[in-house]
């Protein structure tokens, strides 16, 4: 039986989701709490990946079981387990098929922005002391549904058969002294949103223009988009399934 479980996570602990050799993960620490529950090897497939010190306001895994699942008695055993960094919310059954990568259809992602020194903010939104032009931005946001292919936003080296993502919602909100960029599309590349950010934070600052950005776009070369914003600052916040209302 496949299950999929709804969760979220603080990343500042984490060398990103995916399991790597030596250093803390999420995709890890979820699957020795499942182990200690079910007291045996159990492999979990998430959503994607989030890179090291990203967080996730909503994340999708799946595994495999043979025994049915009692939501109500797992889920606070399955909290009571894992680190304060890691909430489960859900655990429910899906189709034997149903896989919580490739069946994703979006993701949206959020990054934050704060303009004002702000104490309580360091560790989850980027201190730009620059004054930004969101109306600015905000143009530079429909300039990118004018493409598919973000190969200049792409980490460099990376294995991928296209860089070719449709993005359906970007947009600049003001809220006082902090600003929230949300971007949604069908996929995206390693490191793609944190150059985007970086990027339009040039051009709100008045460095790059809008012809230079799509010029960039075009150009299909990183070197020529702007810096890549820091990982503490970007959240996932939402991953659409067609077979889910959430």
């Amino acid at each position: 039986m496949r299950y999929f479980i709804e969760f979220a996570y603080n990343g500042k602990n984490y060398h990103g989701f995916q399991s790597q050799p030596n250093v803390a993960s999420v995709q890890e620490t979820l699957t020795k709490a499942l182990q200690l529950l079910v007291d045996k090897s159990i492999e979990i497939v998430g959503a994607g990946r989030t890179d090291s010190g990203v967080h996730a306001k909503q994340m999708f895994a799946h595994f495999d079981i043979e025994n049915t699942i009692d939501a109500s008695y797992w889920l606070p055993k399955l909290n009571s387990y894992l680190p304060k960094d890691i909430v489960i919310y859900d655990i429910f059954e899906v189709k034997e098929d149903a896989h919580a990568r490739f069946d994703a259809s979006a993701r949206t992602y959020e990054y934050y922005v704060h303009t004002f020194k702000d104490a309580f903010l360091e560790d989850s939104s980027y201190y730009c002391i620059q004054k930004l032009d969101v109306e600015l931005m905000n143009k530079a946001c429909q300039i990118l549904f004018e493409h598919i292919d973000f190969e200049c936003f792409s980490k460099v080296h990376t294995e991928v058969f296209t860089f070719n993502c449709t993005i359906t919602e970007a947009n600049w909100k003001q809220k006082g002294n902090q600003l929230i960029f949300t971007i949604k599309a069908d996929r995206f590349l390693r490191n793609m949103v944190r150059a985007i950010v970086g990027t339009m934070i040039n051009i709100g600052s008045g460095k790059t223009n809008l012809e230079e950005f799509n010029e960039i776009i075009e150009s299909k070369n990183r070197s020529k988009a702007g810096f890549s914003v820091p990982a503490h600052g970007l959240f996932l916040v939402k991953v659409d399934y067609p077979f889910l209302e959430n």
